[in-house]
C-alpha cells in the first residue's frame, strides 16, 4: 500500500493541473469569492423612477426612497426609457408614479404607484421590492398623518389610526441579512463538489494519458482505487477543513454546532462523489467524455441545494437529479450543524441518507471484474496472432 501511495503521490506531483487543483486554486478562488461577497449588504442598487405627478408628494416619496441606503433612486422622463434601462442592466427595478397623485391622496381615490422588479435577479430584486414598499409605505403614512391632523383629529388618535397593526420581521439566524452569511458557504459547498470531482476524474485520467492502466492487474486493481481515493480525499478534506476554519473561525460567521460534525458529513460527500466519478470513468474510459458527463452533471449543485429557490416548485425531473447530487444532501447537514446546533445523533441519521450511493459499489464491482477480464484476454489474444 506504501508503494501505491508513493506513486499516486508521484502522479500529483508530477501532474501540473492535479497540483493546482489541490493547492492554489481553491485558495484564489475561495478569496475572490470572499472579495465580491464581502460589502455583506447589497447597496446602492439603482432604481429607475418616473414621476408624472411633479408634486410635492412626489418629490417626498422619491426622497424616502433615497434615503434607503439599499435604493439609488435614478430618474427617467417616461417608462419605455425606464423600461430599456431595465432591460440593458442599468437599473435593478423601477417605481411610477402616476399623475394627480397628490389629488387622489387627498380625495381618498387610492391612486396606484407602479412598481417593477427584474425576477431575473431573484435575490436583488426580492431586496428591491420589500425596500421600495417599505419605504413608500413610511412616506404615505407621513402623508395619511398630516392628513388627519388637518382634520383635526388628535395626534396620538391619529397615529393609532394609521398604525393598527405594526410587524417587524427578523431573521432568526442572519439578522442583519449579510449575504456571506446566507450565500458564501453554500457556493463554496457547490464549488467544492465541483473541485473533488475534476480532483478525481483527473487522478483517473492520467491513468489514460499516461498508459498505466495495463499495470493494475499486477498492482492490484482494488489497491490502486483505495489509494486514489485515500490520497485525494486526504487532500481534499484538508482544504476543507481550512475553508471552514476561515469562515466560522477567522471571519466569525455564526456557529451554533462544531467544525467536526461538519467534517463528518464533509467525509460522506466526498466518499459519494469519489464512487459517481469512478463509475462514470470505468464506463466511459475517455477522459474528455468523463469529464464532460461529470461536468454535466454536477454543475446544477448550487441551485438544486434549495438555498435560493424551493426545491419543492422544481419539475420532477430536477428533484429526482438533485438526489443523484451529493451537495445536495451535504447542505441540509450544514444548515442544521450552522444554525441549529443539531446533535451527533441527527447527523448520523442524515450521513446514513446517504446509503443510496452504496449501490454504486456493486456496479463498480461488475466493470472492475470486466475490467480484469479484458485486461487478462486482451495479452492472450495478442499472443494467439502472433
Amino acid at each position: 500500500m506504501r508503494a501505491l501511495i508513493r506513486r499516486e503521490l508521484h502522479g500529483i506531483w508530477h501532474d501540473p493541473w492535479q497540483l493546482a487543483l489541490l493547492s492554489y486554486i481553491p485558495l484564489i478562488g475561495i478569496l475572490c469569492l470572499w472579495w465580491m461577497f464581502s460589502a455583506g449588504i447589497p447597496r446602492m442598487l439603482p432604481v429607475a423612477v418616473v414621476d408624472h405627478d411633479q408634486s410635492q408628494t412626489s418629490r417626498m416619496l422619491v426622497r424616502q426612497l433615497q434615503a434607503s441606503s439599499v435604493i439609488s433612486p435614478r430618474h427617467y422622463q417616461d417608462v419605455l426609457a425606464a423600461k430599456s434601462a431595465m432591460q440593458q442592466g442599468q437599473a435593478y427595478a423601477m417605481v411610477v408614479f402616476p399623475h394627480n397623485l397628490n389629488r387622489d391622496l387627498l380625495r381618498a381615490d387610492q391612486p396606484t404607484i407602479d412598481i417593477r422588479y427584474n425576477s431575473q435577479y431573484l435575490l436583488v430584486g426580492k431586496l428591491l421590492s420589500s425596500q421600495i414598499q417599505l419605504s413608500l409605505a413610511d412616506g404615505l403614512k407621513h402623508k395619511a398623518l398630516l392628513k388627519q391632523l388637518a382634520a383635526g383629529v388628535p395626534k396620538p388618535q391619529a397615529q393609532v389610526n394609521i398604525n393598527l397593526l405594526s410587524s417587524q420581521t427578523t431573521a432568526l439566524y442572519n439578522s442583519n441579512s449579510n449575504y456571506v452569511v446566507f450565500l458564501l458557504p453554500p457556493i463554496l459547498v457547490a464549488l467544492g463538489q465541483l473541485l473533488a470531482m475534476l480532483v478525481f476524474a483527473n487522478s483517473l485520467n492520467r491513468e489514460l494519458r499516461w498508459s498505466t492502466m495495463a499495470e493494475w492487474p499486477r498492482l492490484g486493481v482494488i489497491k490502486i482505487l483505495s489509494c486514489k481515493l485515500l490520497v485525494n480525499m486526504s487532500l481534499l478534506l484538508l482544504q476543507g477543513y481550512l475553508v471552514l476554519a476561515f469562515l466560522y473561525q477567522y471571519l466569525q460567521l455564526p456557529l451554533a454546532g462544531s467544525l467536526w460534525q461538519l467534517m463528518a458529513a464533509q467525509v460522506a460527500m466526498l466518499t459519494a462523489v469519489g464512487l459517481l466519478v469512478l463509475v462514470i470513468f470505468l464506463l466511459l474510459q475517455d477522459s474528455a467524455r468523463v469529464i464532460s458527463f461529470c461536468t454535466a452533471l454536477f454543475a446544477p449543485g448550487f441551485p438544486f441545494m434549495g438555498i435560493t429557490f424551493p426545491t419543492e416548485d422544481m419539475p420532477a425531473l430536477a428533484q429526482y437529479w438533485r438526489v443523484l447530487m451529493p451537495s445536495s444532501h451535504y447542505i441540509d447537514t450544514h444548515v442544521g450543524v450552522v444554525s441549529y446546533g443539531q446533535p451527533w445523533a441527527v447527523l448520523a441519521q442524515q450521513i446514513a441518507g446517504y446509503w443510496g450511493f452504496l449501490l454504486l459499489l456493486p456496479m463498480a464491482a461488475g466493470l472492475i471484474l470486466r475490467l480484469r477480464k479484458s485486461s487478462v484476454s486482451g495479452p492472450a489474444a495478442a499472443g494467439g496472432i502472433r
